[in-house]
């Protein structure tokens, strides 16, 4: 018995130090920034036809942080599309819970065209 409380002792530090190692969970909204970038990952075109622009992220007072070029060539836009959605609702939960605030102000939709070989987003301004 006496054996017994010193091996109890240190399984318990062990699971406390593999607990503590372990580290937070991965939040959703940067799961899914990880799978938009994976899914975009191939940006090549043969011309503007397979380029567009997609809002990404959420601003408090509507409408996306920021903008993505992709390639129709070879991205699955529907899937695209779907992640970018999942984000957008994971971005505004998360800022609500955490009671962050952002500014009003309008990101215009810059478009995207294919140039060198490579959708990229047009310069706005």
């Amino acid at each position: 018995m006496k054996n017994l409380f010193p091996a109890l002792g240190l399984a318990a530090a062990s699971l406390l130090i593999l607990t503590a190692c372990a580290g937070p969970p991965e939040e959703p909204v940067v799961a899914l920034w990880q799978q938009i970038k994976s899914a975009n990952a191939d940006l090549r075109c043969d011309d503007n036809s397979q380029c567009h622009s997609i809002g990404v992220g959420a601003k408090a007072c509507g409408g996306p942080e920021n903008y993505l070029a992709w390639s129709s060539k070879h991205s699955d836009g529907a899937q695209l599309k779907a992640l970018v959605a999942q984000h957008a609702a994971a971005r505004r939960d998360d800022d609500q819970r955490k009671g962050m605030m952002s500014t009003c102000s309008v990101v215009s939709d810059p478009g995207a065209s294919c140039r060198a070989g490579v959708c990229v987003l047009n310069q706005q301004q």
